[in-house]
């Protein structure tokens, strides 16, 4: 099978969805020895498609782990200009905004539709909405009759990016929907009538022998841990993370137990500062020296990270699934996640992880709490989701449902 993924970013950019279809596209060639293409930006992160500033990755066309890479130039100098004119129009709810809003998030990609129109395949599929890219791939297929999916990872929370009804006017013309969750699923048939036998819930992976095989010591060593309670947050540094949170509950944490440390993990955005302002001024001095930030690791030292720690907390507002989580479970560490959105649907509350309410302190350092005055309930938790990823979200039992999406449309 000859497939061609167009996606917002690929490695060594980071993100979920990113990681998503590096993961996906490589087990197609190494599984089934599929041909595999990635049109992408040239971009770290997406905060290039607005700002010039940020560093950018080669242009043109590269090959890894067997998928071939072609990183098209963003155009991003329209960024200023149009973020206070969508503002507005946003604001005012005037027709055509979400028009307004979809090119200003980008990424503009000068030439993206005429070479997914001149490639050979015998399928496309793009990730994530609401990106512009997405639209400049329904186009390029209908133009071409390429059959189309779509991996719209969806935040449905955040109102500003997902209601948009251009998004589900898409999904509708493409030939088939992969959804990373149930809830993606429930809210694209009730909310939008979308055709349920259009959506498969596939889920994300997760290798899971350098996530079990890893041990703490080596990290433990490096910042004199001992024996000290570790909670870790591991991934992107984002406004919606809930990391700011996560901050004010260790407050309630070191009263009882002076010697956890905090470990803030992964890439760095402009929400980043914010956090460094948050620590300075409402933690002590004795405070602030409980919290290890590690910037932009690599994939390799990932395992070492969730090994180390003794809970993993990620309570974040805005998640389409969550790779994190099943990456805490594949290392047997229990999770706390936030009771809205996806994440329900992913944890299985009191069985294999707890949840909290979105942007409460106090909630998150009584769980918190909970867990370190209990290693039976945070033994349980772990080895539960362990389980969980070993049954359901393996790169190979993903890989194959995700292929088998691609087999029906084709047959149809």
């Amino acid at each position: 099978m000859d497939v061609l993924h167009v996606v917002h970013g690929y490695y060594p950019a980071l993100g979920g969805s990113e990681r998503l279809i590096q993961k996906v596209s490589e087990s197609l060639v190494n599984a089934y020895q599929d041909r595999v293409s990635v049109f992408t930006a040239d971009g770290y992160n997406n905060e290039l498609f607005v700002d010039p500033s940020q560093p950018r990755l080669p242009s043109g066309i590269s090959q890894l782990n067997g998928v071939t890479i072609r990183r098209f130039a963003v155009y991003n100098h329209l960024g200023k200009p149009l973020y206070h004119l969508q503002q507005l129009a946003h604001q005012l709810h005037l027709p055509g905004n979400q028009y307004l809003r979809t090119l200003y998030n980008g990424p503009i990609l000068p030439g993206l539709r005429r070479a997914i129109e001149a490639t050979q395949c015998d399928i496309v599929a793009a990730a994530a909405f609401p990106l512009l890219h997405m639209f400049t791939t329904l186009k390029a297929c209908q133009h071409t009759g390429k059959p189309l999916v779509f991996i719209g990872a969806l935040h449905p929370l955040n109102a500003y990016n997902y209601q948009r009804p251009m998004i589900y006017e898409a999904i509708r013309q493409a030939n088939a929907y992969i959804a990373l969750s149930s809830y993606e699923k429930d809210y694209l048939v009730n909310e939008w009538g979308i055709r349920p036998e259009k959506i498969a819930v596939v889920g994300a992976g997760v290798d899971i022998e350098p996530f079990a095989q890893a041990t703490p010591h080596e990290f433990r060593q490096q910042y004199d841990l001992n024996d000290a309670p570790l909670i870790g947050f591991i991934g992107q540094q984002g406004r919606n993370k809930g990391v700011d949170t996560l901050i004010l509950a260790m407050k309630q944490v070191w009263p009882q137990f002076p010697e956890a440390r905090l470990l803030i993990a992964g890439s760095q955005t402009h929400f980043t500062k914010h956090l460094q302002e948050l620590i300075s001024t409402k933690l002590s001095t004795a405070e602030q020296a409980q919290i290890i930030f590690k910037h932009n690791f690599s994939e390799e030292e990932k395992p070492l990270l969730f090994s180390a720690c003794d809970i993993f907390a990620y309570p974040s507002h805005y998640e389409s699934f969550g790779i994190a989580f099943i990456e805490a479970w594949a290392a047997g560490k229990p999770v706390i996640g936030c009771r809205v959105g996806a994440v329900p649907s992913v944890i299985s509350e009191e069985e294999d992880g707890l949840l909290v309410p979105f942007n409460d302190p106090e909630s998150l350092g009584n769980a918190l709490l909970r867990l370190l005055n209990s290693s039976e309930l945070r033994k349980k938790l772990g080895q539960n989701g362990q389980e969980k990823v070993n049954q359901n979200y393996t790169w190979q039992i993903v890989t194959a449902r995700w292929r088998q999406v691609y087999e029906q449309v084709l047959n149809e």
